[in-house]
């Protein structure tokens, strides 16, 4: 198989399956056409793309191990000059590995949707919708040239507008799409920004084109100043990565898109759109080796995130955005290993993250199922008798998330950590402070919630009144779908039958196969992946010539050093101070909600400030608001009022009308109708060309 080139035609059946799918369910399924086949045809078209979409990914991974490349143009768009537009796949270890996690957390969140959706209306219509997302992010994660690499982006950016704001009767709804929207724009200036200085300096876009050029393009300042200009390109591209992989301060809407249905929370938040960013800078890793600007910015703003967002999660109410505010965080992780030119490391991660978030995220769901819609952490506990397989899966999604060594989220975490700490770049100690941190707060939030939901006294089913003091969304989330308990829960997903939340006496239940059978299928590689992949991708060769790592950038080969086989760096892992701090993490998550809940209620009181603080996400919503919102609408009215209103129309419109009618007021002056008058004239003008003549007449 070595040196054998992958088929292209079977590679373009990957991203095509599931677009496929997405037009049967979208076009044939909908109204659009009329209804014309049913719920049953509908994800059946779409669970049988991504599943050949999987089973070829699968293959091309394993020809790819075995030595199997392919880097070619498969569709040419046009050519301008010199300048090719095209569609090509560039298939390497890196984009073969995302095509299998895209496609197998897709399929398991297709026949997940199956049970979570089936009395919903727009059934079809959110099949249609996911099988669209998988193609976008498909599309992205195999391109070999920058062209593809913005459709892809822009795709998902688009699907994830569509997903989020799916209930479109709800106002909040509306407006948690239309913020990631928006906020996503402002990083996409930055990424085309990005993208067109390296066009207009290396006049291709080709990936490969353009890495040839690297040190020419590491020798070029930006036009009219010193600053070098693959720092400048590099940081333009990372800030696209801010808006797509929710890095602060582009982070703030990620979480309000829990108002979306729980199936696209684990689609959008573990394997697709918000790891876009992190597959993006690896990919172009050659670049970013050049610049140590570039990467101490990539490393600060990983570090503010995985520690600050985590914060955040530790005071929420609702289940989903506990899970949010935990991607937000390990995303920092994953930002800080790229900021530490640990790419591998981070490509490890996010795959291990893809698993386990995805398991935690339908894991939720499958509690509010239980629940009645409610999502609510307050109004639940002792679930465990009651689901004991959403339990187990669980607490698997959990302990991978905190780093237990052994799963999966540890190898990747632990090593993230170590990456950090052999850097030596600018900010390189703020960022080892922050993910050391980071693993408490971690532990902290993952089991207060898990202990919340699955241990202790049951709380459903009372006269409760929690929900009213949720300051996350207003009642009118609810939308069309409102009912009586709007005052206990804001943030509930409500299901056709208007119910909310268990009656008095009501008990949870088990989710149905179709909704389990995905969360045994996703807690495996949680718990095993890690340990059988930690050394090839890490350590071995499955990276090599597809990820580059400067010789003055000397993390991975200090981890390289230090690795010992997978077991051994797990029982190495339980001396090690992450591990303690993630324990420390759980025995006072346990202490503060299962044996003394004064605690929490005593630092409430007496850091109120704090908590008031957490409580509105450090008020980036109300900053964003006042100054980017109100400067927006501040400079809209000003151009309104002078621009529009003074200069457009009245000056330029009004007065030139004005001046036309005055100049015509003059002429209509001149024009007596008498002749002797017009004569008058003509003898003036005669005199008036012979005194201006006169002087240039030749002397006799």
């Amino acid at each position: 198989m070595a040196g054998q080139l992958l088929n292209p035609n079977l590679l373009l059946a990957v991203p095509l399956a599931p677009l496929a799918g997405a037009a049967i369910a979208g076009l044939l399924g909908t109204q659009f056409l009329g209804n014309l086949v049913g719920r049953k045809t509908s994800h059946t078209a779409t669970i049988l793309g991504v599943l050949i979409a999987f089973i070829l990914s699968v293959q091309t991974l394993l020809a790819v191990m075995d030595g199997a490349t392919f880097n070619g143009t498969i569709y040419n768009w046009m050519t301008i000059g010199t300048l090719k537009m095209e569609v090509g796949f560039q298939i390497d270890s890196l984009s073969a590995m995302m095509m299998c996690v895209v496609t197998f957390v897709s399929l398991m969140v297709h026949i997940y949707t199956i049970g979570y959706m089936k009395d919903d209306e727009g059934y079809n219509r959110f099949f249609a919708y996911i099988s669209l997302f998988t193609f976008s992010m498909l599309m992205l994660v195999m391109a070999n040239n920058f062209l593809q690499l913005f459709f892809g982006w822009e795709a998902v950016g688009l699907v994830s507008y569509l997903l989020i704001g799916f209930w479109y009767q709800r106002p909040t709804a509306i407006v948690a799409n239309m913020k990631a929207f928006l906020v996503n724009r402002v990083g996409d200036f930055g990424f085309i920004l990005g993208i067109g200085l390296l066009l207009a300096n290396a006049h291709t876009m080709n990936y490969q084109e353009v890495f040839a050029q690297k040190d020419a393009l590491a020798q070029m300042t930006m036009l009219g100043s010193d600053w070098p200009l693959l720092t400048v390109a590099c940081i333009c591209l990372f800030i696209g990565a801010m808006g797509k992989s929710a890095q602060f301060p582009l982070h703030v809407w990620l979480p309000d898109s829990m108002e979306g249905p729980t199936p696209i929370s684990a689609l959008i938040h573990a394997a697709t759109m918000v790891t876009a960013g992190i597959f993006m800078v690896s990919r172009m890793s050659p670049l970013f080796e050049l610049s140590d600007t570039a990467l101490s910015f990539i490393l600060v703003i990983g570090s503010i995130t995985a520690l600050f967002m985590g914060f955040l999660g530790m005071i929420q109410n609702d289940i989903k955005r506990v899970v949010a505010y935990s991607t937000l965080s390990q995303l920092g992780y994953m930002t800080v290993a790229l900021g530490s030119s640990a790419y591998s490391v981070a490509v490890f991660h996010l795959m291990t993250h893809a698993f386990f978030k995805a398991l935690l995220f339908l894991g939720a769901g499958s509690v509010i199922i239980g629940m009645h819609h409610d999502q609510d952490i307050r109004n639940m506990g002792g679930l465990r008798k009651y689901m004991p397989i959403t339990w187990i899966t669980s607490l698997v999604g959990s302990l991978a998330l905190i780093g237990t060594p052994l799963f999966s989220g540890f190898y990747s975490k632990d090593s993230i950590i170590e990456a950090v700490e052999a850097t030596h770049i600018w900010g390189a100690g703020f960022a080892q402070f922050a993910v050391l941190a980071g693993v408490f707060v971690t532990a902290f939030y993952s089991f207060r919630m898990y202990f919340l939901v699955f241990h202790g006294k049951e709380r459903f089913g009372q006269a409760h009144a929690h929900g009213h003091d949720d300051h996350h969304a207003p009642k009118a989330a609810h939308g069309a779908h409102g009912d009586a308990h709007d005052d206990h829960h804001e943030e509930a997903e409500e299901d056709d039958h208007g119910h909310h939340g268990l009656a008095p006496g009501q008990k949870p239940h088990e989710s149905p196969f179709v909704v389990w059978f995905p969360l045994v299928m996703l807690a495996i590689p949680s718990l095993l992946i890690g340990y059988f992949t930690i050394g090839p991708m890490l350590h071995g060769d499955f990276f090599k010539g597809v990820i580059f790592v400067g010789e003055n950038h000397p993390a991975m080969e200090e981890l390289s050093h230090e690795f010992h086989g997978a077991m051994a760096m797990a029982i190495h892992g339980l001396s090690t101070a992450p591990f303690w701090l993630a324990l420390s993490g759980v025995v006072a998550a346990y202490y503060c909600y299962m044996v003394n809940p004064r605690v929490p209620a005593w630092f409430f009181a007496k850091f109120h400030a704090i908590h008031t603080l957490l409580d509105n996400k450090y008020y980036m919503d109300k900053f964003n608001e006042v100054v980017f919102a109100g400067g927006a609408r501040l400079l809209g009215n000003g151009l309104w009022n002078f621009g529009d209103k003074k200069l457009i129309d009245g000056l330029l419109v009004n007065g030139s009308a004005k001046l036309v009618g005055w100049i015509s007021s003059l002429s209509r002056g001149l024009q007596t109708g008498y002749i002797y008058h017009y004569a008058f004239v003509m003898i003036l003008g005669v005199l008036a060309a012979l005194i201006y003549f006169l002087p240039f007449w030749p002397a006799k």
